[in-house]
């Protein structure tokens, strides 16, 4: 017992005890230069930086304002065609990670822009992929031969490997704006993309519209017969409207989560588990001059403004939202979020990694204990 307290007290006294310490000299630089020479190398020269405490993100917290990207989002329909581009969509790019396309972590998101009458040539492809709707009526997509028209706030699924297309029906009188969300970045760190164009280059409907809705959308029954095997959930399309009366009967009963106000996830009806095996989706509500405390945990999380206004605090810098705009948590990044209305709610939408976490065995999190669990503010972002 005394040789095991004294080996802590050590361990406590050397921060570099059990790390790798070994000092370069002459003859160790001329041996790392001979393993060059042989596309090898030593692997205690980079043990500590493969080996942090602790994780650090090279995504850094970021926010993209909806009224600065608006104009560009329109401006776009002038200067492109949607079949020429394929997808219409202005990449929402985090300065650290455009090497990868990515807006935070190993996740994607964009938006797409759609004018009344376009519709894109369908297709499939190994990405996983959401759409949050943004603003415009008169959208809609086909998801293996399902029709699902949307409105603003709705989400809905485009899962890995379902043939999907995109359009804006041409009675619509305006135009479309959606977020994409993807796990682009993942699969190609992976190595395994696949795309193909369908050979019909349009889909054939062959269910009612919303079908997917009318079998499992009501909470809690699903059809007697089911017999799904597939990784991602049945239903397709989850509206808004049900969406914010699930958070607001859970706030009569509930007073919801310290760290995230009332939260709750998307998720598969037949499993209950996650909409994608590589995404998990999320809405929460933020009642009038909820504050909640700060927490971390690995994993990325990319945040929508649905509704209301307010400010996060990620890493010690504020970043004041309102409707519309997109801001990304980068994984083990200390947050808090904060509705700075007195009289009304603000709502979030949010996807993030976290299925991919947790069946890796990543999960892991930690909450701030000092100044009743809020950051100092250090900086605060403008715009």
């Amino acid at each position: 017992m005394a040789a095991s307290t004294a080996a802590r007290e050590a361990v406590a006294l050397d921060p570099m005890a059990g790390r790798a310490k070994v000092r370069d000299d002459d003859r160790l630089r001329a041996f790392y230069r001979e393993l060059e020479a042989h596309e090898a190398g030593a692997l205690w020269t980079v043990l500590n930086a493969l080996e942090p405490e602790h994780p650090t993100s090279t995504s850094r917290p970021m926010k993209w304002a909806y009224d600065d990207l608006r104009p560009k989002v329109m401006k776009a329909t002038e200067l492109v065609t949607a079949e020429d581009a394929a997808r219409r969509v202005i990449m929402l790019v985090n300065p650290d990670r455009k090497r990868e396309r990515a807006t935070c972590g190993w996740l994607f998101s964009g938006l797409q822009v759609m004018l009344p009458g376009e519709a894109l040539s369908a297709h499939e492809h190994t990405f996983s992929a959401l759409r949050f709707v943004i603003e415009g009526q008169g959208g809609y997509t086909v998801v293996d031969g399902e029709v699902l028209h949307v409105r603003p706030k709705d989400f809905l699924l485009t899962p890995s490997g379902s043939w999907h297309d995109h359009g804006v029906l041409p009675e619509s009188d305006t135009a479309v704006v959606w977020q994409d969300g993807l796990d682009i970045p993942l699969i190609h760190a992976l190595e395994c993309p696949f795309y193909r164009v369908h050979p019909e280059l349009r889909q054939t409907p062959t269910t009612p519209v919303n079908a997917s809705h009318a079998m499992y959308g009501v909470g809690g029954m699903i059809p007697a017969d089911t017999r799904w095997d597939r990784p991602y959930s049945p239903l397709s399309y989850y509206p808004w409207a049900r969406s914010e009366e699930a958070l607001r009967n859970l706030a009569r009963v509930s007073d919801g989560s310290p760290y995230d106000g009332v939260i709750m996830d998307f998720v598969n009806p037949v499993t209950g588990g996650p909409v994608m095996p590589t995404i998990g989706v999320q809405m929460q509500m933020l009642r009038p001059g909820e504050h909640t405390r700060a927490h971390r945990h690995t994993g990325t999380v990319i945040y929508t403004a649905a509704e209301g206004r307010g400010y996060s605090v990620i890493d010690g810098r504020r970043f004041d939202w309102k409707e519309n705009d997109v801001f990304c948590v980068p994984s083990w990044s200390l947050h808090e979020h904060a509705n700075v209305s007195e009289t009304d709610d603000a709502f979030l939408f949010s996807f993030n990694d976290s299925p991919m976490m947790r069946s890796l065995a990543l999960c892991r999190g930690e909450v701030l204990e000092e100044n009743g669990g809020r950051q100092e503010v250090v900086a605060r972002e403008v715009g």
